[in-house]
């Protein structure tokens, strides 16, 4: 075997799956965004938020309340448009036509050219 393929760290099972690696990714940048966004609110302190926090006996806990609740949030969005664009690669791959959903018409579209035509 050549010494290049030594070189490499093993990668563990799971980020073998190509969709769990995408998760991961994502995951981890609405974990950044949001880490970004509880810093950002501490910073700027809008409405004595900071101040509210750090008044408490116990301020480790609405800090993680706080990041717990943005981390769902920004990390679940992150995943989920991950997914959703999954599939205009390979509309555009394919045919060369822009995907999501832009080669259907909507009802309405269909009875306007329908009364045009007639």
């Amino acid at each position: 075997m050549p010494d290049n393929q030594h070189s490499l760290p093993p990668r563990p099972a799971l980020l073998r799956i190509p969709l769990f690696r995408l998760l991961a990714i994502n995951l981890a940048i609405g974990a950044c965004a949001a880490a970004l966004l509880v810093g950002g609110l501490l910073w700027l302190n809008p409405g004595h938020l900071r101040e509210l926090i750090f008044a408490d006996r116990a301020p480790g806990i609405a800090l993680l309340v706080l990041l717990g609740s943005f981390l769902i949030t920004f990390g679940s969005a992150a995943m989920g448009s991950a997914i959703m664009l999954q599939g205009r690669k390979e509309d555009k791959e394919d045919d060369g036509q822009r995907g999501g959903g832009h080669g259907s018409r909507l009802a309405v579209q269909e009875l306007t050219q329908r009364a045009h035509t007639r």
